[in-house]
């Protein structure tokens, strides 16, 4: 088993293409999720014994549970849509807010924001924390674009593209075809939801009717798919595909 195949965000290196040539990088954006819903995600990391990244968003008892696996790195998802709408739950500035994120996890140095928001003030506030590699930008796959890291800002930040999101394949209805989006050539950073992989979603239709409910895990047991391909069985697919 290939398991070499997987690497965290952490460990590129700009100078080393070979810290992300024919690499598979798992990242899971947790969005708040139920540690029940969390968990189930982990013992799949776990089950295969494969280095992912999360990014948190939350204080939740298993941030011990995934910092003592050395395979699994915790980056931060800093969420700025509330101060948009003029709400400070986290924070009355950019600052604060990223400051608020790096209170869970203190040791991050990837980010990725929620809804991906960005600019240069937000970089800016990245870089004081510390935070070097920042994956924000989405480009997917079949854009035919060859993706790889490059600097940002005379080499003070790395930035990580990444070509493919779960929802994102939810709302397009791509086909899911782990042998097409897995062969792609260039830098492959998956980003993957634990909501998802948890249900199994197959598309759109399926999440905008459990939503509302992401706390009440024994709803969302009933509305698993375990019917249809899905989230789910494609990451299985990918990882046992990557491990050969």
């Amino acid at each position: 088993m290939n398991k070499e195949a997987f690497e965290n965000i952490k460990n590129i290196s700009l100078s080393n293409k070979l810290s992300w040539q024919n690499k598979v990088f798992l990242t899971f954006d947790i969005d708040w999720v139920s540690d029940e819903v969390l968990s189930y995600t982990l013992d799949i990391i776990e089950k295969y014994n494969i280095k992912a990244t999360f990014f948190v968003t939350h204080r939740t008892k298993l941030l011990e549970r995934m910092r003592g696996n050395p395979k699994i790195e915790l980056g931060v998802h800093p969420n700025f849509n509330p101060l948009l709408c003029n709400d400070f739950q986290y924070g009355k500035n950019v600052k604060e807010i990223v400051g608020y994120f790096m209170q869970i996890v203190p040791e991050a140095i990837s980010v990725r924001s929620h809804s991906v928001t960005q600019n240069a003030l937000i970089l800016n506030a990245f870089l004081k924390f510390n935070l070097v590699f920042e994956c924000n930008h989405f480009i997917p796959f079949d854009s035919d674009i060859i993706l790889k890291p490059f600097q940002l800002w005379k080499g003070k930040m790395i930035k990580v593209p990444y070509f493919w999101e779960d929802d994102v394949h939810h709302l397009f209805e791509w086909d899911w075809n782990v042998e097409k989006i897995a062969n792609c050539d260039g830098l492959k950073v998956f980003n993957f939801h634990p909501i998802h992989v948890f249900l199994n979603t197959e598309n759109i239709n399926g999440y905008e009717i459990v939503k509302n409910q992401m706390q009440n895990i024994e709803y969302l047991r009933s509305h698993i798919n375990d019917k249809n391909y899905g989230t789910y069985k494609f990451l299985i697919d990918l990882i046992e595909k990557s491990i050969k």
